[in-house]
């Protein structure tokens, strides 16, 4: 093996190991799941003792690649590529509380300050993958001066930095049932008013650093989900910190996604937790 291959394999392989132990011992810090924080482990491992750099695996046989690897399950394989493509890692600086998806998403051509602060308020996403799906079925265009023609321009840009083909596009679906969602979105607003769950000091609207922000880590059926309170500008100038919830999730086959869930002010389903995005499955759901 050369110089310059032993330099790369452990340059970027101890990077990535690196930080896929630093999400394991978060997640254990907050009660997760005992055999998600084993995973991460055994998937740091694995990489760490590699003697192929994990960016020469992605490059020649993409995420399959990975998948083939002793202990490396598809979602770990999504989270080694994204810390190649960037040096950073979305899940991670979440679960810590320093993710900034404006900042993220500034670095998408054609996205200024302004338009990113309007993805981040009306979509309630906060990964590149998030916006491309979003690019891609149509919610982008819902951003407030933001029409077809920009839309298709970032998702091309997307399309470049997340290099993908057309076809190779993930494109999830709707994902957990609603009573799924509504089951998740009470059990984290019930332990965390009764201050029953692990903090996090989020980096944003948190001058004091503060750990306030309360984090649920669970699993229903086949899907793991991740909660907290919505800590968007649009969440703290309406005063609803403590009432909108961010739901992540994915399944065993990395079908991931998030959802917002609000108290609905007005209309036929005012007082009751609704889905954005799923209103209309919402109200067949409380129609029961």
């Amino acid at each position: 093996m050369g110089r310059g291959l032993t330099k790369t394999k452990l340059g970027i392989n101890q990077l990535v190991a690196d930080k896929l132990r630093q999400a394991a011992d978060v997640l254990e810090q907050q009660n997760a799941n005992p055999f998600r924080v084993s995973a991460y482990r055994r998937g740091a491992d694995t990489v760490a003792t590699l003697e192929q750099p994990v960016d020469s695996i992605l490059e020649s046989e993409g995420i399959d690649g990975l998948v083939s690897l002793p202990t490396i399950g598809r979602g770990i394989a999504t989270a080694i590529d994204e810390i190649v493509r960037s040096g950073t890692w979305s899940q991670l600086e979440r679960l810590r509380g320093t993710l900034d998806p404006e900042h993220l998403f500034q670095t998408v051509p054609g996205i200024g300050p302004g338009l990113a602060q309007r993805i981040h308020e009306t979509l309630h996403i906060d990964t590149l993958e998030a916006l491309e799906t979003a690019a891609h079925n149509g919610r982008l265009q819902h951003v407030p001066g933001l029409g077809a023609r920009r839309a298709a321009a970032i998702r091309a840009s997307l399309q470049v930095m997340l290099g993908r083909l057309p076809h190779r596009i993930r494109q999830h679906t709707d994902g957990p049932a609603i009573d799924l969602l509504l089951e998740v979105d009470a059990e984290y607003r019930d332990k965390a008013a009764a201050k029953k769950l692990p903090t996090i000091a989020p980096k944003r609207f948190n001058p004091e650093n503060k750990a306030w922000l309360p984090i649920l880590h669970t699993h229903r059926d086949n899907w793991h989900f991740t909660a907290l309170f919505s800590n968007t500008g649009r969440a703290h100038q309406l005063k609803k910190t403590g009432d909108w919830v961010v739901l992540y999730f994915y399944d065993d086959h990395h079908q991931e996604g998030q959802y917002t869930v609000v108290t609905e002010t007005h209309g036929p389903l005012k007082g009751k937790r609704v889905i954005r995005g799923r209103e209309a499955e919402c109200r067949q759901h409380y129609a029961k």
